[in-house]
């Protein structure tokens, strides 16, 4: 329940415009040509990678999504060095995205609905500094957005505790190794993916049927 309640507090409190309405309207866009397209960029970090990369894969109007490090010191960081704590990194995600067919509003609920924002430096038996809930914006009204959704999760108390999503300035990105890429679509069967990303996907998919890809 706390679920569905999360995912319709968002619009109902009205704390930003959205920048579409949130209709399915996948069978108009689907015809219009690449170049009309009006790519922008988000990047978040939501605990393991290989988990964010998967839910957001499946969201119609995503481009792409890769999987990297940001937010650390360490430069052209290796996931070993990143694992380590002490680069200062977060493992993220940084999502293109079709403004015209999704919002970054819409982007934003699905990332607080798909984590537990309320979680320091953890998420479930991930725990370090690389796995803390981060939004890293890329413009000032990315920043605005973000600031407030999170004050409005906060003063709903839907958690009974604080969002201690970290929400910071896009620097650096470094692309995570290759083996990181694509990690469910090419290992859908490993434990892992199972019991920890699977749950995650189909979580998704059903609270946010008409945004998934056809």
């Amino acid at each position: 329940m706390k679920s569905i309640f999360l995912f319709s507090l968002i619009p109902l409190l009205g704390m930003c415009e959205p920048d579409k309405p949130l209709h399915d309207t996948s069978q108009e866009t689907n015809l219009l040509p690449v170049k009309q397209q009006k790519p922008d960029t988000a990047t978040f970090g939501a605990g393991c990678f290989w988990c964010t990369e998967a839910v957001f894969s499946q969201l119609d109007g995503v481009i792409s999504v890769t999987s990297g490090y940001s937010g650390g010191t360490t430069k052209n960081p290796a996931y070993d060095e990143v694992c380590t704590g002490l680069t200062g990194h977060a493992e993220v995600v940084r999502i293109v995205f079709d403004t015209t067919r999704i919002s970054f509003d819409e982007l934003l609920q699905v990332f607080w609905t798909m984590h537990d924002p309320t979680s320091l430096n953890r998420q479930g038996a991930d725990q370090g500094t690389q796995y803390r809930s981060v939004i890293y914006f890329h413009d000032e009204s990315q920043r605005e957005k973000a600031i407030a959704q999170k004050t409005a999760l906060d003063n709903s108390g839907i958690y009974g505790k604080p969002v201690v999503t970290e929400i910071s300035p896009a620097g650096s990105f470094y692309p995570a190794e290759e083996t990181h890429q694509d990690y469910y679509s090419r290992n859908s069967t490993a434990p892992y993916c199972r019991i920890v990303i699977e749950p995650k996907t189909e979580k998704i998919k059903k609270l946010f049927a008409e945004k998934l890809k056809k």
